[in-house]
This record gives C-alpha cells, structure tokens and sequence, in this order.
C-alpha cells in the first residue's frame, strides 16, 4: 500500500512539490491508486512510480519530454515516459523515436529501450498520468494525476534557466497553454506512433534543435547515445 511516505522523491522535487504532497488533493488521489493496485494489475509497480523525478532533479533538467501514460503491456513500464526496462522488446513509438534520432544526429539505434541516461543528462521524461490499468491505454487519464503533473509542468515553466519542452502529438500538445515563460523553447510535432509518425514527427530534428537552443543559453548540450 502506498503511504504518504512512500511519495517521497529524495532530492530537491520534494520540497518543490511539498504542499502539493502535503493537500488533501494527493490524500485522495492516494486513497484512489491505492485502490487499484488491490484490485486490478497497475504499471507501473509501485516503486518505479516516481522514477523520472527521481532519476532528474528539478535543478537538473534540461528537457522535458511529455507522455501521456505508461506503456500497459507486461514489464514494459518503469516510471519513465516512452522508456522500457533493459532486455525488453522496444514499442513501436520508441523505435520510431530512435530512427529519428539517427536521421537526426547519426548516432546509431540502441539495443535497449532503457531511457535512463536520458535522464541523468537532465531530460525528465514525464508522463502526464503516472499509471495505467494493464492493457487500457489512458485508463487512469480522469484519476486525478493531471494535478501534480500539471503542477510540476507549471514549477519547470517557472526555471530561471531555459527548459526545451518537447511536445508530440495532441495530448502533449494540448500542455502547451502551461508553458508561458517567453525563455523557454517548445517543440512541437506529431506523435512517434507508427500512425502518425509520417505526419510531422520524422524529420522535425527535435534533439538537433535540443542542442542547438541548450548550447546557445550556454548550457550543456544532451549527449543522446546510449
């Protein structure tokens, strides 16, 4: 069973999202994920729930890399938006995200799907609802997760420092109205599914034009290799 203290980040996210934690709003959304973890098969496992924030401090980030929920096939999700654990098959929309990334920048397809170094480079990979019910994709879209991660969309927009968003597809796209800060840049394209993906998202050099802005705003550029 979750806990309030089980939400606990461990860097400087939490005291960015103390009240938040802290409301009766999280209490309640709680009470719900906790509900269904009993009852239904969730993923991601509970401990991999706040993976992206864990694995990209606030401070850190770079780039944020919008999902709208996690993969709902089995052992594929693990808290970080469009990732999948080592050893796992890669998800058409992943395969499609890394032959944009060779055409791109020439780096060659990686054998794992495991988006974690993306993360230790500052690209916070957030999926807009934390959870899903196991082969229901956007299950858990009306449970109550758009709160905090509306919210921390909100914290990012707020940076000093320059933040690349990088939007595919409608729903991500449909964040936009949060990114207001006129230092910030937003990419947009259509999703990396293999049903859109010919409609805007190949060829839109999102981790060129990533590097481009970061090195500009003399920040260090995302080594994209894995």
């Amino acid at each position: 069973m979750l806990c309030i203290k089980d939400y606990m980040i461990g860097n400087d996210w939490d005291s960015i999202l103390d009240s938040y934690f802290k409301s009766s709003v999280f209490k309640d959304l709680l009470n719900k994920i906790n509900y269904e973890y009993r009852n239904k098969i969730i993923y991601p496992p509970k401990k991999d729930l706040f993976n992206a924030l864990m694995i990209t401090p606030f401070n850190n980030v770079k780039v944020v890399i919008l999902g709208q929920d996690p993969y709902h096939g089995d052992d594929e999700a693990h808290g970080l938006a469009f990732s999948v654990k080592p050893g796992i098959k890669m998800p058409p929309s992943l395969k499609n995200i890394f032959k944009e990334l060779q055409n791109d920048l020439d780096i060659k397809s990686p054998l794992s799907g495991n988006l974690t170094l993306w993360g230790k480079e500052g690209v916070l990979l957030l999926n807009t609802s934390l959870t899903v019910i196991k082969d229901k994709p956007n299950s858990h879209q009306d449970i109550g997760w758009d709160k905090l991660t509306d919210l921390i969309i909100k914290k990012l927009n707020a940076k000093e420092s320059p933040v690349v968003f990088i939007l595919w597809g409608n729903y991500a796209k449909g964040k936009k109205g949060l990114i207001t800060n006129p230092k910030h840049l937003v990419l947009e394209s259509s999703h990396p599914s293999p049903l859109s993906a010919n409609r805007g998202f190949f060829g839109s050099k999102p981790f060129s034009k990533t590097n481009e802005f970061l090195i500009k705003n003399n920040l260090i550029p995302i080594n994209w290799e894995i």
